[in-house]
Order: C-alpha cells, then structure tokens, then sequence
C-alpha cells in the first residue's frame, strides 16, 4: 500500500487536489487512473481511502470514499536526543524512530553538544517520509530545539529517565520501563552530558539508566531506547 499525506485533510472533507509533485508521482511513476484507490493520512489519525477522480500528471484530484481514525496507543514516547556532528546520524535516528514509533521529539543542545543548529524542515521531511513508508497514520510531532537546562524544569507527565555513560549508579531502562505510562527520555550529545547537568535531571526526578552494557552512539543509544520502550508495550 502506498500511503500520502496531507496534514489539511478533514474527516468531513470530500474530495483532496495533490501538488504537482505528488500527481506526477501518482500518475507518471505509480501509474494510477481514474477510479483507482489511494490511500491518504494526515498525520493526526485518520487514514482515508479516495478514488481517483482526474488522473492529471499536473493536477491529479481524487474523491474521498471513507475515514478511518486509528486510536493513539496508550502510551506516548518522548525523547529528547542532542543533535550529532553529523546530521545525517540524527536524520538516520529520526527516521528508524518513526519506523519503531515515537510520539515527540525534542533536539536538546548540552554543554557537550557541538551541533547547535538543525535543518528543522529537513527533519520535517524526514519525519513525513517515515510516517509513510512505515503506513503509520500519526506524525511523530519535531519540538523547538531547546538548552538542556530549560527542557529539563518543565512539569513532565509520567516516567522520567536520563541515559548516560558516567560510572555511578543506574538501572536498566528495561527493567524500569511501566507499561501503558507516557515516557521521556533524555539522550546526550557524543561527549555525553556533563556531571552537572545528569545532577540537576536527577534533581528533577529523571532516573538515570543504562541502556546495554556497551557504550553506544548517540543516534544508537535513541533507537535503543525507543525500542526498548516499545517492546516492553507490546500486548
């Protein structure tokens, strides 16, 4: 199944228009002609099936034939990962989480961070691009890049956990994890956090864990813990 997506499409509405892009994609590469099916999200939940109703290379329209909406699970995964040097290994992160399933992600830059700015529309891209080929009907939501000392102070909902590679006290992530509880999770840059900052996360309640016994890369250690998360959920 091929999947599209439009975040202005509605439950009510009745017919969808694709850009030129998308209506050469349908019509030139997937080959698609009147009265053939496509299905779209909008990132929010609702999976439609349309029709195609003018297979223009240009201008491709299609009726919408019903509405699906896929309840949310009952959970949801934050995680808050420091960019990388290299952007391609946070691009990399971002699209397996998508695959995986994340709900909300927070670029965080840290005293160790050497990356302290982000291609915020690329990642957007990413993110959608993931959703689809993933045929997953909500779209991870991209925060504002924040200091790691303002994320931390706001007022979090359900299990905090801070992973870092210093030798003190921690527990495993999976043997920590809660079922069916919201969870955020902290993920530092390649230098790791510093000593002040895993201090003042554990002053606001983020427990530290370990993720494994080796030591991993920042883009490794998010998917780790995002499968982790979503492994411990599984019915």
């Amino acid at each position: 199944m091929q999947l599209f997506f439009n975040p202005d499409l509605t439950q009510t509405d009745t017919e969808i228009k694709f850009s030129k892009d998308e209506s050469r994609h349908i019509v030139k590469v997937l080959r698609k002609s009147v009265g053939d099916s496509l299905h779209i999200t909008n990132g929010k939940g609702w999976l439609f099936l349309a029709e195609v109703m003018i297979a223009d290379i240009k201008n491709c329209c299609a009726t919408i034939k019903s509405a699906t909406f896929q309840a949310q699970k009952d959970y949801q995964l934050h995680l808050a990962v420091a960019p990388t040097k290299m952007n391609d290994r946070y691009e990399w992160f971002l699209e397996k989480a998508t695959e995986i399933g994340i709900d909300s992600i927070t670029p965080i830059f840290c005293d160790n961070s050497e990356r302290r700015v982000i291609k915020v529309e690329r990642f957007e891209k990413i993110l959608q691009t993931a959703m689809k080929q993933s045929l997953n009907s909500y779209l991870p939501k991209l925060n504002e890049a924040q200091h790691f000392k303002d994320f931390i102070t706001q007022d979090f909902k359900g299990q905090r956990f801070i992973a870092h590679c210093e030798d003190t006290d921690k527990t495993s992530l999976k043997r920590e994890l809660k079922s069916n509880e919201d969870v955020i999770i902290l993920i530092g840059p390649e230098g790791d956090f510093s000593t002040s900052e895993i201090k003042l996360a554990i002053k606001h309640n983020f427990k530290p864990v370990m993720l494994g016994e080796t030591r991993l890369r920042t883009e490794t250690a998010a998917i780790v813990a995002c499968h982790s998360v979503a492994f411990s959920n599984e019915s």
